[in-house]
Order: C-alpha cells, then structure tokens, then sequence
C-alpha cells in the first residue's frame, strides 16, 4: 500500500475540522465524515492525524472507518456504484449485473476517475431487486442488457 504524504493545507484543514468540534474525542464520527466530505475517502495518515487531533487510540479511528460502510479508505470515483448483493438481490442476479460492470468497467476505479465499483449489503429496495446506487440514484429490476445504458447516462 502507498504512503499518501499530506499536504500542509490538508493537515491544517484536519486540525482545523478537529479544533471546530473542540478536539474531543465523542466527535470522532462528525470529524470523520467532514474531512471525507472534503477529500472523498479516508487514508491511513489522516486517521492518524484525527486520532492524535481528538486524542484517542489510532485503533479506534480504524474500528469506526472500518465498521460504517459510508467511510472509505480508498478513493471513489465521481460517479460511485454499489451493487447490492442481499439476499433478494442476489437470488434475482445481482451477481450477473456486477459481473457486466466489473466487464465494462474494470474493479475498483476506472482509470479516467470516472467511476468506481463496490458492493453492499442491502439498500433497502428489495421489491426492485436486483438494485444498483449510482451517487445517490437508485436503478432497480437491473440486469446486465442494461448496465450500458445506465453507464451512458454519466459519460
């Protein structure tokens, strides 16, 4: 994995967001989810900043980036896509759909930025199963003669 350097803005925008919620370590989620608001994802250095910011265990930073499926420690792109892998969804053949994506796509994040690529637990659409998220839109009854389309939508 790289060693991400952070820039002397980027640390002094974390201390800042920290020093906004007075340094204390109940505010770790709200620090968490602003300074990804800003930078879109969370490394490892800015979770060590946070942590020694609000005092607390660098361990406990991870817990929570780890444990919250909306904290990510690796870069999105600008039109990121879940694929939902619950149970209605994949018994309707989500994983086909995903397939299709990861396809025409690639894993992870396209080379342009463009879009990146995760799977979820449930969205909480299971009468439009299969279900994908792409940003905040939600396409149901997916399949993989309509990945295309969908993708055509954000180029």
């Amino acid at each position: 994995m790289a060693v991400i350097k952070l820039s002397e803005a980027k640390i002094n925008f974390i201390k800042d967001v920290c020093k906004s919620y007075g340094n204390k370590p109940g505010e770790v989620i709200n620090v968490l989810h602003k300074v990804q608001g800003e930078y879109g994802y969370l490394p490892a250095e800015v979770q060590e900043l946070v942590a020694k910011e609000l005092g607390i265990p660098v361990s406990r930073v991870y817990g929570i980036v780890s444990f919250y499926s909306f904290f990510t420690m690796t870069p999105k792109g600008e039109h990121p896509i879940s694929v939902c892998l619950g149970t209605a969804c994949y018994v309707r053949g989500a994983e086909k759909v995903l397939d299709e994506l990861k396809r025409q796509l690639g894993i992870e994040v396209t080379p342009d930025g463009k879009f990146s690529l995760t799977c979820l637990r449930c969205v909480g659409a299971c009468g439009l199963a299969p279900v994908i998220e792409v940003g905040d839109k939600v396409y149901g009854r997916m399949t993989p003669d309509r990945v295309k389309d969908v993708l055509a939508e954000y180029k």
